[in-house]
């Protein structure tokens, strides 16, 4: 069989703020939604923009650093897979699309004025701290 990859790339603003759970066997476990948008001009020149929203989930190290220093408003870059699943509730089967986050990057918070833009802004860190460290986890599903 060959090879095959599963990766996502999202920079955007969290657009809630992370619900931090457990799962059934005691792993906690982060979630928010990211907001990316999108601009064009149609065909009479009028400018478009689109907001596509995401579900990002965290596992491991990163619910700690998205508990502590994550906030709506914050701009991430966030890597990770694309998970696909689905829930049955009174009969209806609900769909959604996760990305399972394995490595992010704060590029800013909206308490330092709402910076970020090319990567620079602050970190959310309150003043006199240091940001954290940009965290991954181990790639173990890569397939090369």
């Amino acid at each position: 069989m060959g090879r095959s990859l599963n990766k996502v790339m999202l920079i955007g603003n969290v657009g809630s703020e992370p619900e931090i759970r457990a799962t059934a066997s005691g792993n906690r476990v982060a979630k928010l939604s990211l907001a990316t948008n999108r601009q064009w001009k149609d065909g009479s020149g009028q400018k478009q923009e689109k907001t596509e929203w995401h579900r990002l989930t965290f596992f491991g190290r990163l619910v700690d650093i998205v508990e502590q220093w994550v906030k709506k408003g914050d701009r991430l870059y966030a890597e990770g897979r694309v998970e696909y699943s689905q829930t049955e509730k009174d009969g209806q089967t609900k769909y959604w699309t996760d990305v399972v986050v394995s490595e992010m990057v704060m590029l800013g918070s909206t308490a330092d004025g709402g910076g970020g833009g090319g990567g620079g802004g602050g970190s959310g860190a309150p003043q006199g701290q240091a940001p954290p460290a940009p965290i991954s986890e181990p790639d173990d599903d890569l397939p090369f």
